[in-house]
């Protein structure tokens, strides 16, 4: 619930109680009793019946009075948990004309299952799907690999090439077994909605000496389930795909009728098995007990050849001797006159390699329009380039499902849940990390959109439109989205309740910004500006109430400022209470979170959105009441002086956040009672200082904040002591990145509880250095005594940036979450192909406004 909605229901309370008041306090009665007082015995007697009857008519309107409050208390909790789930009451921007049509069928299918190595499905919430597992070895034993995790220890996998819409290829190296994927999509004049598509499986092996027959076959397993739970039919009991390449068929109303084809000229054995399920997310669960049963009873790894009655998910299992390939071809729309052998024969063999080398020529080409990397860079650099877009572009997942939403601990919840359901929806988005972080998260989603636009504009607008239809009345959209059980089922239980008094940066702005300045300079065509005016139009109401949330919920006692709300103020095991609110989980704030705090990122967020909203309204000549506000909040948070009264800190020259603050602070073990009065050791938080309201004084990304958002004047002497801070090596330089707090601080790389180790207190992450990157190329073209030297830095910083990720590429074979402040190696989730996708705009050097 937002405050608006907290303080309104404090003031009927209120009223309620003056009312109760005045009640208790009835004149007439108290003049009736002085005076009936000087009577004789009776009138004693007719008083004391009275206060009988005064006392009685007291006791009942206090009953009465109580259950009124509690009647009128109960509808305004009630409405306020009503609205936190209750859509906002606009035109969904997904309704627009130019998502429906030819666009909406060119997305339909596409590898829209991030979470599992290879994964295939529709943009419907109840979707037919397709998918690969296979077996793996480690440690002498055999595992089935399929949901992507590191405990496969795969050596390499991720998107070589992946155009966002119909084509892409995929290495994954797991152990001395090379498995290439590749998915490419037609649409035919025969074809049912959405086309047909073909998926080639090409296996490998380093290994030229085995130890046992067995280690000699690859085994693939390729399967399709229908969520709807329509049944899949088998095309034949003993499967012989030399003799026919059909092996299952079946109908849905949204593509007709379909049939599925397996070609490939190696000698492969085939086995397969039907399953009744419900559950599509633990399908290999179901694969390995059916090949386990099959080991136990026959000595055999190979699936039982049975079919359960109404199927609704068919595995194949393709065993053969490395190396082999295969095409598996899926053709909808199946009729009388459909031309099936013509459309499966354009989809495989040597027609399907030279469609898959024309797409691959046509990505290359594509890749060096869009980013101009060619006179640039090594060719080295180019390929870990092309990683990147084709990581962020394979890893656009579609997901539906209900958000659990947290509910206040004062509410009286009917159900002994502690979350609300939000209404059912559809998001299709990028993600961060296939293993890790295989679902949308909001802040990540506006530095995805700054290499997602550059490539299809198209795409993005359809994604930052389906993040915009979450939102709820209230203005506000829950920042972590786990819809579904396949994407709920990689989500530790603490983090599944998204708490709605809480945010989360507005970086949609970012790319917001981006297209308002695009707009400006012509850089789209003609069809294209007219989407994203459709878009930005239909848009602004709810770009204006998200604005309105921040500008209401978050905001702090002064003028200008805010705070990230969320923060635990009663924790005894936190370091310093964690604002996960911000994005920046564990970065250093007051040691004691209040209502005081103002948050100098948070203010500098404002001012993006602000800004971005007020030239929207310029833009399009908006007349709307209220839009001029927009302005005057960008020029009241834009100025100078006021920032540096609130946030600057003239004897460290930086900039700070404000609050109730002690640097006596640590953790130190002492033993507490557990279950019935155990000790226990644990790391407790202590406090040998009182804290007083001040300047926060850890220098950081957090610090930085108004050098990214450019307001500082290029001719102050505070832009060179910002210049001073980022190429100090006993600040934030280093050879790999500029690190995330300086070695100067209190906090740097120290634990936040005993199992959290440091995350935002000094590794290296590219999306803030991406934008600290930005800001120097800025300065770096502004008149100014700090030209020259914005301009130095800017380009040792860029180089070793490229530099370190692409040595890290090449020596792990993937992309990291951040990366290590003394050696530069790559920490945190790896195939963390989100902003540290970033990296390529970076080799590119394009930011935005420059």
């Amino acid at each position: 619930m937002t405050g608006g909605g907290r303080r309104s229901a404090r003031s009927r309370i209120k009223s309620v109680d003056s009312k109760e008041d005045d009640v208790g306090n009835t004149k007439p009665n108290l003049k009736l009793r002085r005076g009936r007082s000087r009577g004789d015995g009776s009138a004693l007697r007719i008083l004391n019946a009275n206060l009988k009857v005064v006392l009685g008519f007291s006791v009942l309107a206090f009953v009465i009075i109580f259950f009124t409050i509690q009647h009128l208390m109960h509808p305004v909790e009630e409405a306020q948990r009503a609205r936190v789930v209750t859509p906002f009451p606009a035109p969904k921007i997904m309704d627009l004309p130019q998502f429906q049509g030819e666009h909406k069928e060119s997305l339909y299918w596409g590898t829209y299952r991030p979470q599992v190595y290879f994964g295939v499905r529709t943009r419907t919430p109840r979707s037919l799907i397709a998918g690969l597992m296979w077996i793996g070895m480690k440690d002498g034993g055999y595992f089935m690999r399929h949901v992507c995790q590191d405990l496969d220890e795969l050596s390499k996998y991720g998107w070589t090439r992946h155009n966002g819409r119909d084509y892409g290829q995929q290495l994954l190296v797991d152990q001395e077994m090379t498995l290439e994927t590749s998915f490419l999509k037609s649409k035919g004049a025969d074809s049912g909605y959405g086309g047909d598509w073909a998926v080639r499986l090409e296996v490998q092996s380093e290994r030229t000496r085995w130890d046992d027959e067995l280690q000699r076959n690859a085994h693939l397993f390729f399967y399709l389930a229908d969520e709807d739970g329509n049944a899949l039919t088998l095309s034949q009991d003993t499967i012989q795909i030399q003799q026919s390449s059909l092996v299952a068929l079946g109908s849905r109303k949204d593509i007709g009728g379909w049939q599925l084809h397996m070609k490939s000229k190696a000698d492969l054995e085939v086995h397969y098995s039907g399953f009744r399920t419900p559950h599509i997310h633990n399908l290999s669960d179901l694969v390995q007990e059916n090949l386990s049963d099959q080991a136990v009873k026959f000595g055999l790894l190979r699936l039982s050849d049975t079919y359960a009655d109404s199927s609704n998910v068919l595995v194949f299992q393709l065993s053969g001797r490395t190396p082999f390939e295969t095409d598996l071809v899926f053709v909808t729309g199946i009729g009388d006159n459909s031309r099936v052998e013509e459309r499966i024969s354009s989809l495989s063999g040597v027609m399907l390699t030279d469609q898959l080398k024309e797409k691959q020529g046509e990505f290359d080409a594509k890749f060096e329009s869009c980013f101009k990397l060619a006179d640039k860079l090594d060719s080295e650099s180019i390929i870990v380039g092309k990683a990147a877009i084709a990581n962020m572009l394979g890893a656009i997942g579609y997901f539906y499902g209900q958000s659990k939403i947290s509910v206040p601990t004062n509410s009286n919840v009917k159900n002994h849940d502690n979350f609300l359901l939000y209404w059912p929806a559809e998001l299709y988005t990028a993600v961060p990390s296939r293993p890790f972080f295989p679902r949308g998260f909001l802040w990540d989603e506006g530095f995805h959109q700054l290499l997602i636009w550059r490539w299809d504009i198209h795409i993005s607008l359809d994604i930052i439109g389906h993040w915009l239809d979450l939102m709820n009345i209230n203005g506000w959209i829950p920042r972590e989205q786990i819809l579904g059980a396949e994407a709920l089922s990689k989500v530790p239980e603490e983090f599944v309740l998204q708490h709605p008094s809480n945010g989360n940066p507005p970086t949609l702005f970012l790319f917001l910004r981006d297209l308002v300045h695009g707009m400006r300079k012509n850089k789209f065509t003609v069809s294209e500006s007219n989407e994203i005016t459709s878009f930005l139009e239909r848009a602004f109401v709810r770009l204006e109430a998200w604005f309105q949330w921040f500008n209401t919920t978050q905001s702090g006692k002064e003028v200008g400022s805010y705070y990230w709300h969320g923060r635990d103020n009663k924790t005894i095991r936190e370091l310093n209470p964690k604002a996960l609110s911000s994005g920046f989980d564990d970065y250093p704030r007051a040691s004691h979170p209040t209502e005081d705090e103002r948050h100098l990122d948070l203010r500098c967020w404002m001012l993006l959105a602000a800004d971005c909203m007020d030239s929207i309204s310029k833009l399009f000549e908006m007349k709307q009441t209220g839009v001029e506000e927009y302005g005057s909040t960008a020029k009241l948070l834009s100025d100078f002086a006021t920032l540096n009264q609130m946030h600057f800190d003239h004897v460290h020259g930086a900039y700070f956040d404000f609050g109730n603050h002690t640097e006596k602070v640590r953790l130190s073990w002492a033993e507490v009672k557990v279950g019935n009065n155990h000790p226990r050791r644990e790391l407790i938080r202590e406090v040998s200082e009182r804290p007083e309201l001040k300047l926060v004084p850890h220098i950081g990304y957090v610090s930085l904040f108004p050098f990214m958002a450019r307001i500082i004047p290029p001719e102050s002497w505070i832009l060179g002591k910002q210049l001073d801070h980022i190429s100090n090596k006993s600040i934030l330089w280093t050879d790999f990145g500029l690190r995330s707090l300086s070695k100067t601080s209190s906090l740097y790389m120290k634990r936040n509880t005993e199992h959290d180790p440091p995350y935002w207190r000094g590794p290296i992450w590219m999306n803030m250095n991406y934008m600290i990157l930005s800001a120097l190329h800025h300065y770096s073209l502004e008149n100014g005594p700090y030209r020259e030297r914005a301009k130095a830095i800017y380009d040792d910083l860029r180089s070793n940036l490229i530099r370190n990720v692409v040595q890290n590429y090449y020596q792990t074979g993937f992309l990291w979450e951040q990366y290590d402040q003394k050696q530069g190696k790559g920490k945190g989730a790896r195939l963390f192909t989100g902003w540290t996708s970033l990296l390529l705009l970076i080799m590119a050097e394009a930011y935005g406004e420059s």
